[in-house]
């Protein structure tokens, strides 16, 4: 017997915020004094932080791509304002036999691509088992890794070839895939651009340069890439043969690319741009007016500490001595303000413990806090047992945008003031970070973040196992590992979140990374756009439904 599964509401916690429009006026009255309806340009213009590394959906890592991606993409399910997957690609909710790992999926019938060619079953087959391939590099694998049969063998190249992958085209139209355990939201994971289709015919013409520029990306979903400036602006124009075109109110969508925010702010004041996020000084000028936007995210900032190049990072009394140097209170009151909060472990408030409670609730705080006494003497302790009189001079990360800097210069006067570290601070393109992070070229990062690519603590926490593509500092444990494979398989929610509730408290006694504070933003938005949500998680913005007034 097989029945259909849709992901429950309380599984993707409801951060995401609808905006709705202030009420405007529609129309204008001629001399009879008729109604005549006038349009609202549907174009709307977004200030955006950074470049997006690639637009190839298999290797990118980063939110700025995964937004650009679900733009101009789309999977078998699409999540709502209010985080529940919406048939997309897929022509219904799936069907799940009665031992919850097989789901079989149709692909709607004028599901197309923008060159015209049906999007088929197999579309997903080759991008699944391109991204799995380990020639492709893909770190975020990771995410079929985990759940789908066969997928970790291949792309750990313990097998060599994909046959025995859990995923198959039963025909053109229909999709099969077998799971090694029940996954309760894995419906709504595959939202997310790591599981969306790709033209084989397409990537391969495309060859490396697939993801690249506008014109080596093929759009199946409510717009296409028009233009890519690169370091500049991204334009999106909207698909006609979207299967749902009749549905999509926007013409175009521009992204500039504007990596100041005070800039940023100029250019909403002068009409340039229509959203932007802004920082603590334009927050106090803006929140009480309509055009202010508040919005809670599943994003962690933290210290990374590069054990492996710091021979003095691999002592966890120096980790920890490093990270309760900094008061992450003053840190987000004086320098962010924007609705973040300061750390009190790894997984951000509002992560669900997959038992329908908060996951920073049910672990308590598992953080050490900020204590420059405790921190001096586990500096000392630390360099004794390294036998070392003093710590040895190291250079700090970060991105070039305004909140980074301003967020490193607080760090370094910390370590400066509770420790009398003055360690180098280079800011740099976040794409370049991104780079030394992954080639753990490198001392620490301060700092680097993460954000949710779905709402459970197994989306932060095993991102630390030794054999993780994203534990970039060198740092194992095996009770650690064992909590989160055990963790992984558990089907008992209870136990499953007293696992996860362990690893962390593992994780914040060794110190491998120290968590600073869980993000908020806070944007202005026209009042005239109405349908514009900000996802809890993958991607930054959806407006895929959003219309101007």
């Amino acid at each position: 017997m097989k029945k259909k599964w849709a992901l429950p509401l309380a599984l993707m916690v409801a951060l995401t915020t609808t905006t709705v429009g202030c009420s405007s006026n529609d129309t204008s009255s001629d001399a009879d004094g008729a109604d005549k309806d006038t349009k609202a340009k549907q174009e709307i213009n977004i200030a955006f932080r950074s470049e997006p590394e690639v637009l190839d959906m298999s290797k990118a890592t980063a939110e700025e791509s995964f937004t650009m991606i679900n733009a101009f993409g789309e999977g078998l399910y699409r999540l709502d304002a209010d985080g529940n997957p919406q048939p997309a690609m897929a022509a219904a909710m799936p069907e799940i036999s009665e031992d919850g790992k097989t789901y079989t999926i149709k692909i709607r019938d004028n599901a197309v691509w923008a060159d015209g060619s049906p999007v088929t079953a197999n579309d997903f087959v080759f991008s699944w088992k391109r991204t799995l391939d380990p020639k492709t590099g893909a770190q975020y694998a990771f995410m079929m890794d985990m759940w789908i049969k066969g997928a970790e063998d291949y792309n750990t190249g313990k097998v060599k070839t994909a046959d025995n992958v859990g995923v198959t085209a039963v025909d053109d139209k229909t999709l099969k895939v077998e799971l090694t355990t029940p996954v309760p939201f894995f419906t709504g994971q595959l939202a997310f651009p790591i599981f969306f289709p790709e033209k084989q015919e397409f990537v391969e013409k495309a060859g490396e340069k697939f993801g690249a520029d506008a014109d080596t990306v093929l759009s199946n979903g409510p717009f296409i890439l028009d233009k890519w400036d690169h370091e500049a602006q991204l334009v999106f124009k909207k698909n006609d043969k979207y299967w749902d075109a009749d549905n999509v109110s926007l013409e175009q969508v521009t992204f500039q690319i504007i990596p100041d925010q005070n800039s940023a702010l100029n250019m909403y004041d002068t009409g340039d741009v229509d959203i932007t996020e802004i920082n603590r000084e334009q927050v106090l000028t803006w929140k009480d007016k309509p055009d202010y936007k508040a919005v809670p995210t599943l994003f962690d900032y933290s210290l990374r500490f590069n054990q492996e190049k710091v021979p003095a990072f691999a002592n966890k009394n120096i980790r920890k001595a490093i990270t309760m140097a900094i008061d992450r209170q003053g840190m987000v009151d004086t320098v962010l303000g924007n609705g973040s909060k300061p750390a009190t472990g790894d997984v951000p408030y509002g992560t669900l413990d997959g038992s329908n409670h908060e996951f920073r609730q049910t672990a308590g705080d598992t953080e050490p806090a900020y204590d420059p006494d405790k921190a001096q003497e586990l500096l000392k302790k630390g360099l004794e047992e390294l036998g070392l009189k003093k710590m040895p001079t190291f250079t700090m990360i970060g991105d070039d945008d305004e909140v980074a800097k301003k967020s490193m210069e607080f760090i370094q006067a910390q370590l400066k003031q509770n420790l009398g570290l003055e360690p180098n601070v280079q800011n740099i393109p976040k794409k370049l970070r991104l780079d030394k992070q992954s080639s753990m070229e490198y001392d620490m990062i301060a700092p680097s973040r993460w954000g949710a690519d779905y709402n459970d603590p197994m989306t932060f926490l095993d991102l630390w196992i030794t054999n993780s593509p994203f534990n970039t500092v060198g740092w194992s444990n095996k009770e650690y590992d064992d909590l989160i494979a055990a963790a992984k398989v558990e089907t008992d929610a209870k136990k499953r979140t007293q696992m996860m509730v362990d690893a962390e408290k593992i994780l914040m006694d060794e110190m491998p990374i120290g968590p600073l504070f869980f993000l908020g933003r806070s944007y202005l938005e026209r009042p005239s756009i109405e349908g514009l949500f900000f996802p809890a998680t993958g991607t930054q913005y959806e407006f895929r439904w959003a219309s101007v007034k």
